[in-house]
């Protein structure tokens, strides 16, 4: 019995083509633009129309919610806002007001950014303060309580990251924890007294202007345009949006998120650093309930800003836009006379409406909406 040497062979299941190779920086590039995903060119100016102009129609938004408060402060207390030196001195000290806090939030803003949150910012400028103001620190000199500030910030910030990255607790957990031992340590190392700082030069840092600016103004601007080139102009910036706005298509394009977070939370460590030093020279001494609240504000002046709690977005300049607004609110009620109590309520209010607006922009009640709008069309 014969057979057919021409009969067909059996089909087989044809095999996928095996993919080109790829270039890990366009992955990444990738991955950053799908956690920052741009709307399509319509012929619009960019600036403006689109989700490439959604920063600068939140800052013109909040430029003119300075606006309307120098409006009601104005209508309230003409008697202060017809005298120019008090406009231009008022002006200052709001700044000045807003520089200590505008550093914390710097760092804060990457940390929310890169999808965690830190509640121990306000708790790490006390350690930082304390640490730096003790007799042994002071004996060395200014430099000596510069560098202790920082490197108490940086470590405190590394633990929180090392906690978070590598020992998996929650960020809202592992700060809170961070926040209650700071405050403890503080606490423990002051005995809980006001400790005095006897050096001149870290006590003029506040007293000292140029130009007719206060340094302390300086050193906002200084951290402010780091943190603006860091995230705008940096591979580091562009990890930071794309690991909180997907973390795992961030691995999987080649970021070690791991050590990314870590390094968030030590850049916000060493934002606190540098604000225990400005506040440790604006009240001349160090005390363990310093600072206190710094990270409720700062979370409200970034959402402010338009920084998203969710992570992946957020912009510097709208950071510190928040951090005006609020000190320009501080600064109305305390012309006006109004209680710490109500300016706390005010603030409530502003942050829930931030949050509020955000999730009908990006999240749950702009998509129900949505549904709903189609679902009745």
């Amino acid at each position: 019995m014969t057979t057919d040497s021409t009969k067909a062979a059996p089909d087989r299941a044809a095999l996928p083509a095996q993919s080109p190779p790829v270039d890990p920086a366009q992955t990444e590039a990738a991955a950053g633009h799908a956690a920052t995903a741009k709307a399509p060119n319509r012929g619009r100016i960019p600036f403006w129309s689109g989700e490439g102009g959604e920063g600068a129609r939140r800052n013109l938004g909040l430029l003119a919610t300075l606006v309307v408060l120098v409006v009601i402060g104005i209508a309230t207390r003409p008697d202060l806002y017809g005298n120019a030196s008090w406009v231009w001195g008022n002006t200052l000290t709001i700044l000045k007001l807003a520089s200590v806090v505008g550093v914390v939030t710097v760092g804060m803003t990457f940390v929310i950014i890169g999808g965690g949150i830190d509640l121990s910012v306000g708790a790490i400028v006390a350690l930082a303060g304390v640490w730096c103001t003790t007799v042994a620190t002071q004996s060395y000199g200014a430099g000596g309580m510069i560098f202790s500030a920082l490197v108490v910030g940086l470590a405190v910030g590394v633990v929180n990251g090392l906690l978070i990255s590598y020992g998996k607790l929650v960020p809202f957990i592992a700060t809170l924890a961070m926040m209650v031992a700071a405050r403890g340590l503080a606490a423990e190392i002051s005995d809980k007294q006001t400790q005095v700082s006897d050096n001149q030069f870290i006590n003029g840092i506040a007293s000292t202007s140029l130009l007719g600016i206060p340094l302390l103004v300086y050193i906002l601007a200084a951290v402010v345009i780091a943190g603006w080139v860091l995230l705008n102009r940096t591979t580091f910036g562009r990890r930071t949006v794309a690991v909180g706005g997907n973390a795992e298509a961030a691995r999987l394009a080649g970021i070690n998120v791991r050590l990314h977070t870590l390094l968030l939370y030590a850049l916000s460590g060493l934002c606190c650093g540098i604000a225990a030093i400005m506040l440790t020279a604006q009240a001349n001494s160090a005390q363990a309930a310093m600072a206190n609240l710094y990270e409720l504000d700062a979370i409200a002046a970034a959402i402010i800003g338009g920084t998203l709690l969710s992570g992946g977005r957020g912009t510097i300049v709208g950071s510190l836009l928040g951090v005006i607004i609020f000190s320009t609110i501080t600064n109305l009620f305390a012309i006006n006379g109004l209680s710490t109590e109500a300016q706390n309520m005010v603030k409530g209010g502003i942050i829930v409406a931030a949050v509020l607006i955000q999730q009908v922009q990006f999240g749950n009640l702009g998509t129900r909406f949505g549904r709903k709008r189609a679902s009745t069309a």
